[in-house]
């Protein structure tokens, strides 16, 4: 059986294709709160 040793090295940046925003932080953040407040109400009717 024939291995295949072609392993390609990438930076980290080239790995990851592009840049990474912080909107994905903030949007799970605030998604958060939504659900804890959505809870709490539904917790006091």
């Amino acid at each position: 059986m024939a291995e295949n040793d072609d392993s390609v090295h990438l930076s980290t940046e080239e790995a990851r294709a592009g840049t990474t925003p912080h909107m994905t932080r903030y949007v799970l953040g605030f998604s958060l709160v939504l659900v804890v407040v959505a809870f709490a109400i539904i917790l006091l009717l």
